[in-house]
Parts: structure tokens; sequence; C-alpha cells
């Protein structure tokens, strides 16, 4: 044994000589990651690109407030601002690191809080790409019950800003988390946004596993069969989510976080076991992945809190690895990674179809949230179309003291479209926060388009002298319009205003509920028109009742007696108004129709008072037949109510139906009655058939005068919970229709474990099906569920209510209620879908322009006034566009937008599909000097989708492909627009994006 003396100096010299070393490395670590960050990667060695991010969630455990400020942490510990400042802090202390930014509305808000010391530090962070926006939206939006016109607005939000205070441009989508993929993402959202990859997680579990084997992960991603591989994008999935590799998360206080200990005075150095793991798992993905470069996503949910301690063990990490040199590891960025697969030369596997539907395991479909929080989903959805609406009637005023009134709707909708809110998949308390955005929005937007009338209608287009003043009616659906059921004066009218937003003339029927059954209706140009009376069902007494009371507190005692009903002409993106008076002498009294209750003889009764009969059985009270007496098609079909009863966990798996989930107990569905008790009533214009399937389901279904397809009212609650079953419900119609592909991906061979919930797709616009003759169109006011479990069957979800949680993360049951006085009680429903029936190959046309009609409808403001005053005063008619001059059916006006810096956005979509339709899946023009009639287009430019770059500055990136892959037909697009003429030239699925000066 060595002597007591010799031993101290032994010791003294380890350490002395550790503390040099570990100097040394110090500094030669600091070189080494300045020189190792220089270019993408090493050549010859793998690659590990480290992407470091923070995800997050717009709003999901707790409210949009409460993540930002770090409220509220006994739900979740999670502060943006504290990530923000952390991360811009960490970056400025090393010009190495690197740092993703994705969600605007976060970003946003920290930056105006911000000191220009501190902004002036992010802006040079950003111009050396030390941050690099990703995707760039608002939010990270949901892709299966968003509206793409949503998905639009809310990228064009962000994209703007980011342009506006850092002129960039974002290049990579970054969808990490929505529940599967949709291929408008790809094209839409990707390439038409000058995008060159997209990177997300969450594939099916069994296609993830295949892809695994084949090194097929990463794809070059087609999602457009018309456009084909001029609108492709670079696809990028994660092997495992967006985590780091196990053992690589470096958030402060996570109870299993393993620093990188690598200084060798201390007992615990680690580096060369981190070192080992590090490799072994880079080269794990490898062996998954082509070319010689992976990416690890550096981060999680609301990670870098505390940024240094993420960026600190990475750069020993990278340091290390490095110097141990078996791979090659680097700060990067979805931007240079995906430039550095690019450069490789490889050839890609093609993908074409969505990544719909979703599952993690083999009883976990997430195709739940489909449908789950259904009249959240329609209040977005009507709040989507009135946005759209006030936008326009904002442009057609012009630039006045108003300023951009409906900037108050660009924050709550951009968020709404967050993949955990229009989802239907946050806590309870959250969806109240979206909802309370939307709703006080919506209330500044509605205040600012009732001024814009007065001033638009004014035949002076003065504004603050008129004593007009409008209301408008946002609770219709329930019969609740103040305005209308007031008693109508015999001198003094109750003026109705109907603006139509979309670019065609169109004539729809309005319901407005009245007290009064001696009413006339007039014309703008005082011709009395022919309405008719139906009786407020006492379904809809009582849901205004409760819900007037419970979301505004207001006690309405007399509910209307009738809803009037009248065809109004509106001409394209312009109004008409209408005068609805009392009756003075008998004269009048033969256009004002009462309609009446029949009691059919017959076992069979038909209904319809146009080309349209649906034929009811009355033994059964259900429909039995369609006929369309213009198309000639004749189809027997039933329609019914039925229960899916939800799973709780059995046995075999403890998983259950929750928010995200669906999965039923049976396959066969519980039917919500049989017979049904039917009532019908019959007048000009209209006729109703009304059933009662059981205490909690009620359907009223509509055929108007002049009108091929019927509207289909249902009322769904309270679901009923006391027998301890969670419910969801279906609507299902049945004809004899050949076999429906089930049990099938498009592009892997999937093993078949949840028969029902594994075929159910998302429906956002309608769902048809057809045979060798006929085609069967359903179109939905919001986004839904749908799926032909059987042959001949076609099944929409429309109602959940669910007792469990399906451990997925909210950690809350789907049991929305609506509480009153004390007491709760379930949420009911209101909602309608619209049923056509068409020969083989002609349904197209009407579902596609029908559909625009569905999400725009007129927007309605009321006002009470004498008629002939109006008539001095107002403009009582009016249209933007040139007289007799109207957009092709095939083209709609998705974005009329005045901008902040003076300029105005516009859109334009080709509604039709490739060989959709042989006379409308064609080219099509636009005149905008007709358009815009009244205007004079000064400057035109042509830009991408967000309308952050000009299109002739996009460039697009081509790729090579695995296999015999056909690049198909090159698609019909456009020309460039003359500036003289000013005609715009769309192919099929185009949508081209400009910015005008007037």
């Amino acid at each position: 044994m060595a002597p007591p003396a010799l031993l101290v100096l032994v010791a003294v010299a380890v350490i002395t000589a550790a503390a040099t070393m570990a100097r040394q490395a110090s500094a030669a670590r600091a070189a080494f990651a300045v020189a190792s960050n220089a270019t993408a990667g090493a050549g010859g060695k793998l690659n590990v690109h480290l992407v470091p991010h923070s995800h997050d969630d717009v709003g999901w455990l707790k409210t949009v407030d409460q993540y930002y400020v770090g409220s509220n942490n006994s739900i979740q510990r999670a502060c943006v601002m504290n990530t923000l400042d952390s991360v811009v802090d960490a970056l400025a202390r090393n010009p190495d690191r690197k740092f993703v930014v994705v969600e605007q509305a976060f970003f946003q808000r920290w930056w105006a809080e911000q000191l220009p010391n501190i902004q002036a530090i992010v802006r040079k962070l950003v111009a050396s790409g030390q941050i690099e926006f990703v995707n760039g939206g608002w939010c990270m939006h949901d892709e299966a019950a968003v509206h793409y016109i949503d998905m639009i607005d809310q990228t064009t939000l962000g994209h703007r800003m980011i342009k506006k205070q850092f002129n960039k441009t974002p290049s990579a989508g970054w969808q990490i988390d929505p529940f599967g993929h949709s291929a408008v993402q790809a094209y839409l959202l990707g390439a038409e946004l000058g995008f060159n990859s997209l990177h997300f997680a969450r594939i099916d579990y069994q296609d993830r596993e295949r892809r695994k084997a084949d090194k097929g992960l990463e794809v070059i991603w087609r999602g457009s069969r018309t456009f084909g591989s001029s609108a492709q994008i670079f696809t990028n999935i994660f092997p495992v989510n967006y985590s780091p590799p196990d053992g690589f998360g470096f958030e402060v206080l996570d109870e299993d976080i393993v620093p990188v200990q690598d200084d060798l005075q201390q007992f615990d150095n680690n580096i060369k076991e981190r070192v080992n793991d590090f490799v072994a798992a880079a080269i794990a993905q490898a062996n998954v992945t082509r070319t010689n470069h992976i990416m690890w996503t550096m981060g999680d949910d609301f990670s870098y809190q505390y940024a240094e301690s993420w960026f600190r063990n990475m750069d020993k990490l990278i340091y290390h690895v490095n110097k141990d040199d078996r791979v090659h590891a680097l700060y990067s960025t979805p931007s240079i990674y995906t430039d550095a697969k690019h450069i490789s030369n490889e050839s890609w596997p093609v993908k074409y179809d969505d990544y719909f539907p979703y599952a993690d395991a083999k009883n976990a479909y997430w195709t739940g949230y489909y449908s789950s929080r259904p009249t959240f989903k329609r209040y977005v959805r009507v709040q989507s179309g009135y946005y759209l609406a006030a936008r326009q009637i904002e442009f057609l005023l012009g630039r006045s003291s108003l300023g951009l009134f409906t900037t108050s709707l660009e924050d709550p909708m951009g968020i709404a479209q967050h993949h955990d809110a229009v989802s239907g998949t946050a806590k309870q308390h959250t969806t109240d926060d979206y909802s309370k955005r939307l709703a006080l929005g919506a209330s500044k937007v509605e205040k600012g388009v009732n001024i814009a009338l007065t001033c638009l209608i004014n035949s002076n287009r003065t504004c603050m002298s008129s004593v007009v003043k409008f209301s408008q009616c946002p609770l219709l659906n329930i019969s609740y319009c103040p305005s209308t059921e007031e008693t109508i004066l015999a001198a003094k009218n109750l003026v109705v205003v109907a603006y139509n937003p979309l670019g065609w003339d169109r004539s729809e029927f309005i319901r407005v509920p009245v007290n009064d059954e001696n009413l006339i209706v007039k014309s703008s140009d005082g011709t009395i028109i022919d309405s008719q009376l139906v009786e407020v069902d006492s379904v809809s007494r009582n849901l205004a009742k409760f819900y007037v009371k419970a979301y505004l507190g207001i006690i309405a005692d007399k509910p209307p007696r009738y809803w009037l009903v009248f065809q109004a002409s509106v001409p394209p993106m312009g109004w008409n108004s209408y005068y609805i008076s009392r009756s003075i002498g008998t004269g009048h009294n033969s256009t004002v129709y009462v309609a009446t209750m029949v009691s059919p003889s017959n076992d069979m009764v038909e209904v319809g008072p146009g080309p349209l009969k649906m034929s009811f059985s009355l033994a059964f009270g259900q429909l039995k037949r369609i006929f369309n007496s213009v198309s000639g098609v004749d189809l027997p079909i039933e329609q019914n109510f039925f229960w899916y009863r939800s799973n709780e966990g059995d046995t075999v798996d403890s998983q259950a139906s929750g928010a995200y989930i669906f999965r039923p107990n049976v396959t066969t569905p519980t039917i919500a009655s049989s017979p049904v008790p039917l009532k019908v009533i019959r007048g000009p214009l209209i006729n109703e058939v009304h059933q009662q399937f059981n205490s909690w389901i009620y359907q009223v279904t509509r055929l108007y005068k002049n009108k091929e397809h019927a509207e289909v009212e249902y009322t769904i609650g309270p679901i009923p919970i006391d027998d301890d079953i969670g419910k969801e419900v279906i609507t299902r119609l049945t004809k004899t229709w050949p076999q429906t592909a089930r049990n099938h991906r498009e592009d892997w061979g999937l093993n078949v474990t949840e028969p029902v919930a594994g075929n159910y797709y998302p429906v956002n616009l309608g769902v048809y099906v057809a045979d060798e003759k006929y085609e069967l169109s359903i179109l939905v006011d919001r986004a839904v569920g749908a799926s032909s479990i059987q042959d001949g069957e076609l099944e929409i979800m429309l109602h959940r209510r669910i007792l469990r949680d399906d451990n997925k993360g909210v950690d809350e049951p789907l049991g929305e209620v609506v509480c009153l006085d004390g007491s709760c009680k379930g949420l009911t429903a209101r909602g309608t879908y619209y049923v056509k029936v068409d020969k083989l190959g002609h349904g197209a046309h009407w579902r596609r322009t029908y559909g625009q009609q569905v999400y725009s409808p007129y927007l309605l403001a009321f006002t009470h006034e004498y008629e002939t005053s109006w008539k001095s005063y107002n403009v009582a008619k009016a249209s933007m566009m040139d007289a007799n001059y109207s957009l092709p059916d095939n083209v709609a006006i998705v974005t009329l937008q005045n901008l902040d810096d003076g300029t105005t956005l516009l859109r334009l979509a080709h509604l039709f599909q490739a060989a959709e339709d042989p006379r409308y899946s064609v080219i099509t023009k636009v005149e905008l000097r007709k358009a815009f009639g009244k205007r004079s287009i000064k400057e035109l430019t042509e830009t991408n989708l967000s309308a952050n770059q000009k299109k002739s500055e996009m460039k697009k990136v081509d790729w090579r492909v695995t296999g015999n892959t056909e690049n198909g037909p090159i698609p019909l697009k456009g020309g460039p627009v003359d500036s003289e003429s000013l005609v715009v030239e769309l192919g099929p699925m185009e949508i081209r994006t400009f910015l005008l000066k007037f």
C-alpha cells in the first residue's frame, strides 16, 4: 500500500490534470461546434440533425391565456412566455444553436410585449437562421374537422405577420401533432404555400411499421389527383413521435432527465455512456431511413421553459459525438434537413391519398373526434362563413372611419382551427374559452357590419346621419330573433336585407320567426311575393326558452308562433331588401298561406311542393322513396337513427371510447325507434315532415318549391345516460347499393381490428354513394364522421355523449352539459344535412355549387322602417358586379379582404376536380373589371396562397421517385393575367391569390 503522502500527491496530480483537460475540452468543444455547423453534415457519415422545438398547443388542457402566462399549473406546468424568453436568451449565448418557432398566436403576443432591444436581438437571430419559423400559421391546425378556407385564413394571418416583421417566408410544414393527415394539407397547405417539405408524427401504427421495414417513412406526397407531380412535396414522417429518442430529453424539471456529465472531476461522469447511447439510437433510426441524414426532434409539449438545460446538454453531445467520430451531430432545422435530403439525389416512394383514419393501437382509432362537440364544430363553421361575408362588406364599404373592424375575428378564428379546438378534444373549460373568444369577436364584427350596411344602402353613402339601426339574429336556428318577433305595425315594415356573399345570382328561401299571421311580403320593387306561415314546433319553442336563458340570461316568455317563409333573390356579392308588413284589406291575403297539418288516409304519403317528392310509410313513420321529376330518378331508400354503445374498456383491451377514440361495444348499433310517429305539414312553398324518433331525437324534413333537394333538420339530445351507457348517435340511409370498399387502405394492407371505427372517415363538405345508375349525395353543415359499414348503407355520426375518458391526454369524459338555475342537463345538438339524388355522373354540380351556399348562407340584417321612407333614402338592391355579370358556376370568391397595408387580398377558387364533370371541369375565366364593376383596379400582383411572396418568385424543388411512377397528365392551369384586360383563368381545383390596389 502506498504511503499517505504519495496518495495525496497522486490525487492532486489527477485533479490538476482533469481540470486542465476539462478546460481544454471546453475550448475545443466551442471551436468544434462552430465547425460542425458550418455545413449540413459530414460526407460519408451518418448525420444526426438535432431540431430543437417546443410543441405549444393553442389551448388544450388549459386555455390559451393560461398556457401563455403559466397559470393553472395544477393541470399542467406550462408557460409559453417563459419558453420564448428562455430560448432567445439561450440562442444569444451561442451562434450555433437553433430553434424552430411554430404557433404565431403565442409568438405574436410575446413579440408585441418586447422592448425594442429584445426585438432587435430576435431580428438578428431570425436573420442568421438561428430562429426558423416553420408552418408559420396562427396555430397548428387540425386536418379532419377544419374547413379549407379556415386553414388558408389562419396560415395567411401568421405568414403575413412574419413577412411584415422579419421579411421571411416559411419553407417547411410542421404538422407534428394532428391526428391523421389530409392530402389537402400536402398540396394546398404545402406546395401551394411554397413549402419544400412537410413533417409530422401521427400515422397509423400498422402503416408506420410497414414503412419502417421498407424505409418508406419519407415520401414524395402527391396529394392532388388533379395537379399530380406539379404540387408534390417531400414528406418526413417521424419514426416514433415528435419527442427525442429515449433518454435525450433535457427539460429541467423532468424526473427522468439524464444530463450529459463530461467533467472528469465529477464522480458521475457519463460521457462515454451518453455518446454510446447516442450512436446506438442514431444507427437504429438510420436503419429505417434512407440516406445518411436523420432528424431528431429535440423537444416535446411545452418544452424549453428553461432552454439552457436543453442547449447545454446538446452542446456537449455535439462536441463529444463528433469527437468520437462514428456519427456526426449538428444543430439543424427542417429546411436544412430537407436540403440535405434533396442533395443526396435519393429516390423516394410516392404517396397519393390521405393518412386517415389514424390508429395508434389495434383498438384505438382516432375517429371519434370527427364528430366530437358537434355544436362547437357548427359554431366554428357558422363564424367561418360569417367572417367571409363580413370581410366582403368591409371591402364594399371601402376604407372608412370604421377601420378594419373584421380583425376582431382574426385571432379567435385562427385559434379555433387548432388541432385540439375544432377537433373537439380540449377540456370543457378550454372549449368554453374558445367559444367565448368567438362570441366576443363576432359581436364586434356584427356591430361593424350593421353600421357598414347602413352606409352601403344609404343612397348618399353617408353613415352618421342615417336613422336606420340594423340588428342580426345569430340564434335563428332555434327560432329566436327579437327583431322579427316584435309587433309589426300596419304602416311600419319589418325590413329584411339579405346579403349574398357568392359570386352568382341566388334564390333561396328565408325563414324568420314571427307572431302575426296577417302578414304580407314585398320585394324591393314593391311586388307582393308568395309567403307561407308554418307553426313553430314545440321542440323549437322549448329549445329557445331553455338556451336563450342559459346563454343570454333572457327569459323568452312569448316564443314566436310561426315561421314566415318566402323566397329571396339576391344578386352576386350584393344585397336585396324585403318588406314585411301587416296586411290591410283582403286583397293581399291571397299570397299568404298558413300551412296545414294533414292526416293521410293511405299507408304511404307523398310530400313535396316542387320537383322532389318523398314518400313515407304511415305504418312505420319512415322514409321509403325519393323521386326527382326533373331527372327522373326514383330511388327506394330508408332513413333512421341508431346509436352505438360506447366501449368502456373490456377484458381484451382497456381502451375506451372518448373525445378522440371511437370504439363501439358492438358492431351493430341500437335502433332509436320503430315505428316513428309522423306529422305532415303542407303548403305551396314548403312541405314538412316531422318525426319523433324517441324522446330525445326529433327530425323535420323540408321540401321546397323549385328545389330538387331535401333539407333535413335534426335535434338530438339531451342524450340520456341514466342507464350508465355512453351513446354515439348516427343517422343511416339504406338502399340496395353495390358492395362498398371497406377494410381497405390504398397503399398498405390493413389488419382489421375495429370493423366500425376503422372504417370511419372525416367529412367536411359532403359525401355520396353511387351505383351503376344513380348517385345519392349528402351535404353537411359541419364536420362529421361518416362510413358505409354494410353494403347499401351510409351512416353519419351526429352527436356523442360518453361517460369515460379514452386515456389520450384530455383526462375528461366527453359529457357536455348546459346548466341553468342550478341544474345541468346534456347538450342538445341541432343541425341540418341536405339530400339529393341524381343520375350517375350528374351530382357533382349540385355538390360543388350548393355546398358553397351551405357554407355561405345569406347574411340577414333586420330593421323596422316605413316603406316609403326606406325607398326614398336607401338603395334597396345592388351588386358589386356589373349588371348581368356573375362568376361562372365553377368559380367562387373565397377571400376578399382589405389589408392593413392598403392592399386588398383576393382569392378565386375553381370548385371542380379534373374529370369530375364534363361541363365544369374545364378552364374558366373571371373578368375582374366586370367583377369589380364599381371599382377600378390600378395594380394586380399574383402571390402564393398565403400572399407572402410573389408567385413568380416561388421555387419548385424536383425530387426523384421510385418505380415506374407516372407524373400524370399536365394539369390545366390559368395563364398570366394581362394588366389591361384583367381576365383571370382558372383550371380545375386551382386557387389563385392576388394583391390588388384600387
